[in-house]
């Protein structure tokens, strides 16, 4: 229902008057908006920092597991966690591509290469799994607090997880990582997955042994359906992207991992040395997690900033109306169609908006069209391939720096002459599971 019809207690046009940037989001037009609702520190929020402790202590506990089921982590013994790299030269691309010198330093966070799933939804999906393994595990005394959880690496462990399911609605990279985790330990998982998922990924899962069910409709009807079957088997798992607490406290342990990686590098942060850091986002649990882990770890000194295709700028449009979950971008008359699948979400999470809205810094949208030429670029500059939907927030830096409202950002909080001395992420979200004639469509799809 268009909100022309009187949606949400107000016409269209109401809104728009009362929130002008609506009419850009309405024409699909590229914005960057900066959020009034910011709070640089002391925000209220529903979830302890304790919390993201327990995870990363949990996620410790697991190496020993993951080590042995999935060789490939053995060099970090077990560790689930990509490398932040320096991309000087795609810094230059972008100062020359929008016209505006970029101060700082541009590094991109290689979520894209993580390890088992390839993407950053291995951080929230592999955690709540893995938790939901040791609480049965315990709960039915089949193994010990005190055992090793490389003991689940078994064929007994196996056949006992096998009595129980997971199942999960996605659009393509959080089904990835529960269906390779949850297939591996013994569960029978069951992906529900929206018509915009791409092929190769429903290929990649049933050839893991996880059940795929397609949908014709969105994101939205696909974790609906998803969770309803759920709720009428007992013995299953729902991880439910919309509203799950575990799988936001896994993604945030992301900002001690690179807490970590930065003072490796001797990276300051502080208030001379501000962090910016830019999110692709679709229903908001990935960023929204690392936003919040982010804001823990670093305070008033980093700043996060989502990023959403021009079709589908859920998240943004939920906080700039401050209606979260009750307003879908079909409400304002988008489609709700991109090629970045992974962000293809028209509602966004409530629990995950609610969360952050005092949080996050901002966010911008962008063109499909954009996403592939920056995709071509970064792969020309810096030999490294991401999908689509891992650029969105690669011209952040840029848009910060040259429109009136990031301006204005700059300005408000005393940013304005450090910026020579800051550093500026971008998290790439996923890419390196492409199979190479896609990632070669994608290469070729601009001239």
């Amino acid at each position: 229902m268009l909100m022309n019809n009187n949606s949400m207690g107000r016409t269209l046009e109401e809104w728009k008057l009362k929130h002008p940037l609506l009419a850009d989001l309405v024409s699909a037009q590229e914005v960057f908006w900066t959020n009034p609702g910011y709070k640089p520190s002391n925000n209220p929020v529903p979830i302890k920092e304790t919390e993201i402790q327990e995870a990363e202590t949990r996620l410790i506990r697991f190496a020993p597991y993951i080590a042995q089921a999935f060789p490939e982590t053995q060099r970090t013994g077990g560790f689930i966690e990509s490398p932040l790299i320096p991309i000087p030269n795609m810094q230059g691309y972008l100062g020359k591509r929008y016209n505006i010198e970029i101060p700082g330093h541009l590094w991109l966070k290689c979520d894209s290469h993580l390890p088992i799933s390839g993407s950053i939804k291995a951080r929230g999906g592999i955690y709540e799994v893995l938790k939901h393994a040791e609480r049965l595990a315990l709960a039915h005394m089949v193994c010990s607090n005190s055992m090793t959880t490389a003991v689940l690496n078994s064929s007994k462990f196996r056949e006992f997880f096998s009595r129980y399911s997971i199942a999960v609605g996605s659009t393509g990279n959080l089904g990835l990582s529960i269906g390779v985790i949850g297939a591996k330990l013994g569960f029978r998982v069951t992906v529900h997955m929206s018509s915009d998922a791409k092929a190769w990924k429903k290929e990649l899962l049933r050839s893991k042994g996880v059940q795929v069910i397609e949908y014709t409709s969105d994101y939205s009807k696909a974790v609906e359906e998803g969770r309803r079957q759920a709720e009428n088997d007992p013995s299953c798992h729902f991880v439910d992207d919309e509203n799950s607490r575990d799988l936001f406290l896994g993604y945030a342990v992301a900002a001690y991992r690179l807490k970590n990686q930065l003072a490796e590098l001797k990276i300051a942060v502080d208030s001379n040395h501000p962090l910016f850091v830019y999110l692709p986002c679709g229903v908001g649990g990935g960023p929204g997690g690392v936003t919040y882990g982010l804001k823990q770890v670093f305070k008033q000194d980093v700043h996060c900033f989502f990023a959403e295709p021009t079709h589908s700028p859920c998240m943004l449009l939920g906080l700039a109306t401050g209606l979260h979950d009750q307003i879908s971008v079909q409400d304002i008359g988008l489609d709700n169609r991109t090629e970045a699948d992974g962000l293809a979400v028209g509602r966004p999470s409530g629990f995950v908006g609610k969360a952050i809205e005092t949080l996050l810094s901002g966010a911008c949208t962008i063109k499909d069209e954009e996403l592939f030429v920056l995709l071509q670029a970064l792969s020309k500059t810096e030999n490294l391939r991401l999908e689509p939907s891992a650029l969105a927030g690669m011209p952040g830096p840029a848009r910060l720096l040259k429109t009136e409202s990031g301006l204005e950002y700059l300005k408000r909080f005393d940013l304005e002459k450090k910026m020579s001395q800051a550093s500026h992420i971008v998290w790439g979200t996923g890419g390196s599971l492409v199979p190479k004639e896609i990632m070669d469509h994608y290469l070729n799809r601009i001239d």
